[in-house]
């Protein structure tokens, strides 16, 4: 089947979204609330960072399927099926803000087709598909959720080839319609009940978070006895009851996604009248691991990082992704500079002319390249797993630094090559 389709909000996952379907067949037009953004991605201009997005934007603009306007209500006059991709910022106590989400839905409920199908695709509290047909005020419209599993970096990927797809509804017939737009992905499906529908999207983010928390934690119970964490894990994924996947040490998790929905599921339960202790224990092994990572630049800058300087690569918090969100490597990097060290950073996707305007990166000074921010380093921690970092030219790193010292929180670098060049080198769970 192919439909007529609106998608409010273009954000990473509204962008996505839109783009996806639209390369399904579906006509699809996009709102925003800010006229710049709208005539840039009318030109096929995207402002993400993200594999394969801007080919598959400019794909549906130039199959006349994709376009974008401005203003929910001018979106879904036609639409027979209406996504809800705006954001719902979250508070200190892991509380969602359903303001804009609200006023989106206010917006377009006088617009909407009868029979259309309203469809929350945003992160939002379980029970809000009750909110959106509260805020809707009709009973000839049908309100459906059919929440994301996107990764950052792989997110076109992960909408071309999904793991499954999950949907929501009280109303079978209305579910079986949503799940007709995907039907050329042939794609395991779920069909559930809207509160199920939305746990399973916190669930499933919380638990991947704890399979973070834990192999940071086994990798340096690795460094107490002697053992190598990569051994470990290869030994571990075997078992198909685990696998490999989540199983790499690093800084620590962050992201758009783990750190909010593990502090929402945390909140929700509390809700509920149950302590989730066990996903208290995750954020708190996250939390600690930022403070480990400094530890470990502090102690091969010799016990003390005042005064000196430390070169850091990565700054976003995941590779393949321009996103500063929650990013573990400006968690750490806040707590050197704590400590007294001058950090000068280095990242492939910040331009270092702009990054100024970014307020993650405030007073963080931001190289041109990866040999510049070395420039007289005492210390180089490697943060984001970039591949451009594996390939290095390494002799011209010593050259540039200090002292030839590497920290590296990704275990992505070659360790023996290294020894081997003259660098003092540890990573993580590693002998």
């Amino acid at each position: 089947m192919t439909a007529t389709v609106a998608v409010i909000g273009t954000g990473y996952v509204g962008l996505t979204t839109g783009a996806y379907l639209a390369h399904l067949g579906h006509t699809v037009v996009c709102a925003d609330v800010v006229p710049e953004k709208v005539e840039r991605l009318n030109r096929g201009e995207v402002p993400i960072l993200e594999a394969g997005l801007e080919e598959l934007v400019r794909e549906g603009l130039d199959a006349g399927r994709l376009s974008f306007v401005l203003g929910a209500a001018a979106a879904v006059g036609e639409a027979e099926f209406v996504f809800l991709c705006v954001p719902t910022p979250q508070g200190d106590d892991g509380s969602a803000d359903l303001t804009y989400l609200r006023r989106a839905v206010e917006q377009i409920a006088p617009a909407l087709q009868p029979e259309c199908i309203v469809i929350n695709k945003s992160t939002v509290p379980v029970g809000s598909t009750r909110v959106v047909e509260q805020a809707l005020g009709r009973d000839d419209v049908f309100v459906v959720s059919n929440p994301e599993f996107l990764r950052e970096g792989s997110a076109v990927h992960d909408c071309l080839h999904p793991d499954r797809i999950v949907i929501g509804s009280e109303d079978q017939a209305a579910a079986m319609r949503v799940a007709g737009l995907f039907e050329r992905l042939r794609a395991p499906l779920v069909i559930t009940d809207p509160p199920s529908a939305e746990t399973i999207k916190y669930a499933s983010n919380a638990f991947l978070a704890t399979k973070v928390s834990f192999v940071n934690a086994l990798a340096n119970v690795c460094e107490a006895v002697g053992a190598d964490v990569r051994e470990v894990v290869l030994g571990m994924g075997y078992d198909r009851r685990i696998g490999f996947e989540f199983l790499r040490p690093g800084p620590g998790w962050g992201g758009s996604c783990f750190p909010k929905d593990t502090r929402a599921m945390v909140r929700i339960a509390e809700d509920a009248g149950y302590d989730f202790d066990l996903l208290r224990g995750v954020i708190a092994v996250n939390d600690e691991q930022y403070e480990r990572m400094a530890d470990k630049v502090e102690r091969m800058a010799g016990g003390s990082l005042e005064g000196t300087v430390v070169a850091a690569w990565g700054l976003t918090f995941k590779a393949r992704t321009d996103d500063l969100r929650d990013s573990p490597a400006i968690e750490v990097i806040r707590r050197l500079r704590r400590r007294g060290a001058r950090v000068r950073a280095y990242d492939p996707a910040v331009d270092h002319h702009a990054a100024g305007d970014a307020p993650q990166l405030e007073d963080i000074e931001v190289a041109a390249d990866p040999y510049a921010a070395c420039a007289g380093a005492d210390v180089m921690v490697l943060l984001t797993e970039w591949d451009e970092f594996r390939w290095a030219d390494f002799e011209k790193v010593a050259a540039a630094m200090r002292r030839s010292r590497i920290v590296d929180t990704r275990n992505l670098l070659d360790a023996p090559a290294l020894r081997r060049q003259g660098f003092d080198y540890t990573g993580l769970g590693r002998r």
